[in-house]
């Protein structure tokens, strides 16, 4: 995500690197070459230019602080300024209402039915609702089941009618059923098509008008760069909904409508999914953004993402166990799925300042824990619980079970002792302490 326009932006702060001060002919020079970033990245031209006129004038009508350089002056205003652009502040959606009522828009295969899906899953999750989904796109076949498959994986009921082609007549019995069945939360997926069509637009604002939704968010491919842009004026302009939503934000896009979306439709994005799976949903903050964008990493989501899988009361019993050097391969199994319920393993390592770009080049495979797991499945009960059982008649068995070699065994088995001893050492310094009180401020 946004890579190029990440690695473009930094030359373009390069040539400011080493002048004394900014001066009218080396900021012209500079935001030149943002400008062409901004436009290779899919950004609008009206925008791209406005931006760096923005930026120009107020780098200008800045004098250097001594403790900045003027390359990190230019930074720090070009990423204020790409947040502003973004919409300055995080927008929250509006779950208000009894039951509050969630419209979903958007075209064919812009990721309406898995978002709807995710966001159930995170409403339910962080905000305690009890949701009921809404299967409302009566022409794609697979729809209705796509969203029956998602709803039982995140344990959320989901409203559907083989028989009725009526869409508004579907949404109306949803919301009395939720009324019926306590329910504080409708998600209404609605049909898309290949393009925009009257047809289409008239059908989305009869079930506007049907359910006075609480929240209408429009649901976008980041992939379809500046098309993107332009779909979501002609939907804004029908529907004048509340919220963007930009999926597949993980593939590789250019990230134009990122930066573009907010200016046209003057709509904050609410959201952004980065991966498939159903935890993959990141409430949108513009200025984190801009910091990755800039290569500055996300600390702050990561440290969110850790949080809401982290348990305080696990956390504690782990602590007991690392000082009494009990830490064993299940402790150490739990932990890697905490890891993984945290997202995409690259996305994740993108969020560290200075991470994403060593690993611009490096495919970090989502399965990348794969053969550690198995390995430590091949072990016996006993020889997880107390691995100083684990010999070297032992580790043949355990490698032959894992598919994997000795010598791939013996690493682990290696890389756990290290880890277990790095571990003990915290505990001993109350660094670990520390840590896990950090961690478990907030679930």
């Amino acid at each position: 995500m946004f890579e190029n326009l990440n690695e473009r932006l930094e030359r373009s702060f390069q040539i400011l690197k080493g002048q004394g001060k900014i001066t009218e002919i080396n900021v012209a020079e500079t935001l030149k070459d943002v400008r062409r970033a901004l436009l290779d990245a899919d950004v609008n031209f009206k925008i791209a230019k406005s931006f760096t006129n923005t930026v120009k004038e107020k780098a200008l009508g800045q004098n250097v602080l001594t403790a900045l350089k003027p390359n990190q002056l230019m930074v720090k205003i070009v990423h204020d300024e790409l947040a502003d652009l973004m919409g300055g502040t995080q927008v929250d959606i509006n779950t208000d209402g009894n039951p509050a009522v969630i419209l979903i828009a958007g075209l064919q295969g812009s990721g309406k039915t898995t978002f709807s899906g995710k966001l159930a899953n995170l409403l339910k999750t962080k905000r305690s609702k009890n949701p009921l989904l809404v299967a409302c796109d009566v022409y794609r076949p697979a729809a209705i089941d796509q969203l029956k498959v998602l709803g039982e994986q995140i344990g959320v009921p989901v409203y559907a009618d083989f028989e009725d082609k009526n869409p508004v007549k579907i949404a109306k019995a949803a919301i009395k059923e939720a009324k019926a069945k306590g329910h504080d939360l409708v998600i209404v997926d609605t049909a898309g098509r290949l393009a925009i069509d009257e047809t289409m637009m008239k059908e989305i604002e009869a079930v506007k008008k049907a359910i006075t939704p609480s929240e209408i968010l429009f649901v976008v491919d980041s992939m379809t760069g500046q098309d993107a842009v332009n779909t979501a004026k002609e939907f804004n302009d029908r529907l004048n909904f509340d919220g963007v939503v930009l999926t597949k934000l993980d593939g590789d896009t250019r990230g134009g409508a990122a930066l573009s979306i907010r200016s046209i439709v003057d709509k904050p994005i609410k959201f952004v999914g980065t991966g498939e799976k159903m935890e993959a949903l990141d409430v949108f903050h513009p200025s984190r953004m801009a910091d990755r964008i800039l290569g500055m990493g996300d600390i702050v989501s990561l440290v969110e993402r850790a949080q809401e899988q982290f348990d305080a009361d696990e956390a504690k019993k782990l602590q007991k166990k690392i000082a009494k050097n009990q830490f064993n391969f299940n402790d150490f199994l739990s932990q890697i799925s905490q890891i993984k319920k945290m997202g995409n393993l690259k996305d994740l390592a993108s969020m560290i300042p200075g991470v994403g770009k060593a690993l611009k080049n490096i495919d970090i495979d989502d399965d990348a824990f794969k053969g550690v797991e198995a390995i430590i499945f091949s072990m016996t009960p006993a020889e997880r619980d107390d691995p100083k059982l684990i010999n070297g008649s032992r580790r043949k068995r355990i490698a032959d079970g894992s598919g994997s070699t000795i010598q791939d065994v013996n690493r682990l088995i290696k890389q756990f002792d290290e880890t277990r001893k790095l571990m003990k050492m915290m505990s001993k310094g109350g660094n670990m302490s520390r840590m896990m009180g950090n961690m478990g401020g907030r679930k």
